[in-house]
């Protein structure tokens, strides 16, 4: 199975600027190139933060990028999001909770997409409700291995300002997980940095933005980085999972 992983867009209205660069122009770059490449991509996952600031314009403007992509494509929220704009833009994409939440089956397993939007909050949270469907949706996998996709990785990153707004509640949702003990992979965001490891025995990856990054900076303070934009090329099997990180060329426009 190959999955196309992209995140952070934090799109404005057409023409606007974030940290010198344009969110629109940057998020059409992408989509050009994995339309380019990746046609036979069984899924695109956009993890979170689909706008900066939940404008209605930038919703719209992706509405009418995601209009021409191949894959399919599921859409996920992030901090900077507005779940009730959102959900009025692409009301396909409510859950039977209200939540932005989904399950995509494949013969190599289940994916679970979770919506760890706190509206008005920077961390994330998984409420008892969002947690209750988890629950089940493990519980219908049974002996399948599932692969988790959520903006707030429940892990710390050791970038200080980055870890104070992760998952609030990384520990009940650690209590889920140990209860079936099926999943195989957290792909998070977020943290707009390239990062593999393990979380309590789980393998986990996060990606960069598609606009801006974050520096490798270990301070108190949040910095910018210059890293080039990137995407996920994720392939999974029988044999595990394999995550290619693609720096994806954005021309003068970007």
């Amino acid at each position: 199975m190959k999955i196309i992983q992209v995140s952070d867009p934090h799109l404005l209205a057409p023409g606007g600027l974030l940290y010198g660069s344009d969110p629109l122009s940057r998020l059409e770059a992408c989509l050009a190139d994995i339309g380019t490449n990746h046609v036979d991509a069984e899924l695109v996952v956009i993890s979170g933060d689909l706008t900066n600031a939940g404008e209605r314009a930038a919703y719209g403007a992706l509405k009418e990028r995601l209009a021409g992509l191949v894959p399919p494509c599921r859409l996920m929220l992030g901090n900077h999001d507005d779940r009730a704009l959102f959900l009025e833009m692409f009301p396909e994409a409510a859950a039977e909770t209200g939540f932005v939440q989904s399950v995509v089956d494949s013969g190599e397993g289940r994916l679970i997409l979770l919506d760890t939007l706190d509206s008005g909050y920077d961390e994330g949270r998984l409420c008892e409700a969002r947690l209750d469907w988890l629950d089940e949706r493990l519980q219908e996998a049974r002996d399948q291995p599932v692969f988790l996709f959520m903006h707030h990785p429940p892990f710390r990153i050791h970038i200080p300002e980055l870890d104070r707004v992760m998952l609030a509640d990384a520990d009940t949702l650690h209590d889920v997980l140990l209860r079936h003990g099926n999943v195989r992979h957290i792909f998070a965001g977020h943290v707009h940095r390239l990062i593999a490891g393990s979380w309590r025995g789980i393998p986990v990856s996060t990606l960069r933005s598609t606009n801006h990054q974050t520096a490798l900076d270990f301070s108190q303070s949040w910095s910018l980085g210059h890293e080039p934009p990137a995407y996920a090329v994720i392939f999974i099997d029988a044999d595990g999972v394999v995550v290619h990180f693609h720096d994806f060329p954005i021309g003068a426009a970007g």
